[in-house]
């Protein structure tokens, strides 16, 4: 008698996704997943900003397996289960942990329900992510991404850390963060996704030279530069929803003004 499973194809075809497991972007997927585990591993222990700069290394492993999986042509089903099941112990669960053992815990139960509202929009937001991937498109996401609600929740994290705020302070901050992130990930907001990219080809020298200047930008001082680069980007979506919601409105502005 035939196994089913035997009968599905190596190949891709519209009915049967690829079901082979390929090295390579799994391996950065379990980088990911790792660097995850470690953060909720450090938060336990205190040390909060090895947890933050742990989630921004398994956010930089999480791009590296989709942009080598679409390289090489190694992409597959099991591939994006796996990737999915990564992202939301990396993006759901270790910055909510962080968030909680930074300040929200001094807030009693409103801190863990907050912590409880982040980590659900995560998987809310993955789980619209997997079935709508070919309804949005790919040069935008569907509400935040959920690596950069979590660099926007780490990186404050690691500012306030970093700054040694007043305890309340970062409590109240750390929850309004901690909120707009999560209710952004299961927002209609669209963002850039930055997918139309093309690696593979040529650029001008002035990029070149752009690019490592962000990183020398960085490196100059970590936390505030990230905190300020995440939440930029976490509101260029509402940004870019207002404008385009002033773009509906002018034409009817200005037959008004003529009538």
């Amino acid at each position: 008698m035939t196994n089913p499973v035997d009968e599905i194809p190596d190949e891709e075809t519209p009915n049967h996704p690829r079901r082979a497991i390929y090295l390579l972007p799994n391996l950065m997927t379990t980088a990911a997943l790792f660097f995850g585990f470690y953060s909720v591993v450090q938060s336990w222990h205190g040390d909060l900003a090895a947890a933050a700069i742990a989630i921004f290394i398994a956010i930089l492993f999480d791009g590296l397996d989709g942009r080598l999986a679409r390289l090489t042509h190694t992409q597959s089903a099991f591939g994006a289960e796996y990737d999915s099941l990564s992202d939301m112990v990396s993006f759901g669960v270790a910055p909510a942990v962080l968030a909680l053992a930074t300040a929200l815990n001094s807030l009693g139960k409103p801190g863990w329900i907050l912590a409880f509202v982040y980590c659900a929009a995560a998987a809310l937001r993955l789980a619209r992510f997997n079935v709508n991937q070919t309804v949005i498109g790919k040069n935008y996401f569907q509400g935040l991404p959920s690596p950069a609600a979590a660099a926007l929740v780490a990186s404050f994290v690691w500012l306030a850390h970093d700054l040694a705020w007043n305890p309340t302070t970062t409590a109240v901050w750390c929850g309004v963060i901690t909120l707009f992130a999560g209710l952004s990930m299961v927002s209609n907001i669209l963002f850039w996704s930055g997918k139309s990219i093309d690696l593979r080809r040529s650029v001008p020298f002035l990029a070149a030279a752009g690019l490592a200047l962000v990183f020398a930008f960085i490196s100059f001082y970590p936390p505030g530069v990230l905190f300020a680069l995440t939440l930029a980007y976490a509101l260029s979506g509402y940004l870019l929803a207002l404008w385009r919601w002033w773009k509906k409105r002018h034409p009817l502005a200005k037959n008004e003004k003529g009538g």
